[in-house]
């Protein structure tokens, strides 16, 4: 599992972009960290140098209270429904496993998916008259590419991981749509991670904490504020194939968004969460490889949508340096 669980970080970090059109805090109530992915594992790093890839196929459902206003696109809306299927892959070359006495992970993350949102908006009309409208977005898009990187330490049964990501606004942006993927924006997320992995007595005990910054969106002059996520997990690992957990995570706007398009002013977010995971070990070929599903129930939110979410992930090594070569 130690392949899957380092990548299982870096996607965790990378493959927040799939927020953007599926609901953290921030501008669209979109972070770019995406929750939930902080799990057992965490900081635990791939044992040998190579190259692994992680993919994750998620699916988020949510929305909002009728009487809660989003802005989204520069929209202004309410009851706000949403779904997005998305795929997340993420590469991650490992060069070396003694790198300022630990190992260093560089990679790269791209998610593609097919947010569908129904919104309701208010217009004002002629003479004044105010008319409210229902409007259905949805569209196929790849989203901003992430640049990710990790440097992680063992001890013992203990792991601690620095790892950090870079949001790259290049990604498929439509300017004025209430689907999306991409930010428009640059943003930084820097965390850190403990594990204590005991294989013997069968447990993992995980925790990770983590602040994004955030950047401006030049299309709508939107400068979404800095958050916190803090996320944590037990997992009970009941055999060389299986594993089962439960996990949860805090998330919370630090400092409030700004600029002229932040209409409804610094508009700070929070959300919890709770949910269980399964975990199946195998060999695909002659790779060892790892399925991690992933179940995820929102609460306590305030200023942003909430839902559910389910994430289905698969991790193994594309290349191993094996010892002697």
């Amino acid at each position: 599992m130690t392949g899957k669980q380092q990548l299982t970080l870096l996607t965790a970090t990378a493959l927040a972009a799939l927020a953007g059109g599926a609901a953290r805090a921030d501008e669209n109530g979109a972070s770019v960290y995406l929750l939930g992915t902080g799990g057992p594992g965490t900081a635990i790093a791939p044992p040998l140098e190579g190259i692994y890839l992680d993919n994750t196929i998620y699916i988020y459902t949510g929305g909002t209270k009728s009487t809660r206003d989003f802005k989204i696109g520069g929209n202004l809306v309410t009851d706000v429904d949403m779904t997005l299927p998305a795929d997340f892959l993420t590469l991650l070359a490992v060069p070396s496993t003694n790198f300022l006495g630990g190992t260093l992970g560089i990679g790269a993350a791209l998610p593609v998916g097919a947010p569908m949102i129904d919104a309701s908006a208010v217009v004002t009309g002629p003479l004044g008259r105010e008319i409210g409208i229902r409007r259905h977005d949805a569209n196929i898009i790849v989203g901003d590419p992430l640049a990710v990187a990790s440097l992680t330490w063992k001890s013992g049964k203990f792991h601690a991981q620095l790892s950090g990501m870079v949001n790259i606004p290049v990604g498929y942006y439509r300017e004025g749509a209430l689907a999306s993927l991409s930010f428009h924006r640059w943003a930084e997320d820097v965390s850190i991670g403990v594990t204590y992995h005991d294989e013997d007595r069968g447990w993992d005990l995980s925790h990770k904490v983590g602040i994004t910054f955030n950047g401006r969106n030049t299309a709508t002059d939107y400068d979404s504020g800095n958050d916190l996520h803090v996320e944590a997990s037990i997992e009970k690992i009941l055999s060389k194939k299986f594993s089962l957990g439960v996990l949860g995570y805090h998330f919370e706007q630090l400092t409030g968004d700004s600029g002229s398009g932040a209409t409804l002013g610094p508009y700070k977010g929070k959300v919890n969460g709770v949910g269980g995971t399964i975990a199946y070990n195998t060999v695909l070929g002659r790779a060892p490889s790892t399925f991690r599903l992933k179940v995820i129930q929102e609460f306590g939110e305030k200023n942003r949508p909430k839902g559910t979410a389910f994430m289905l992930d698969l991790a193994l090594p594309l290349h191993m340096k094996m010892p002697g070569r």
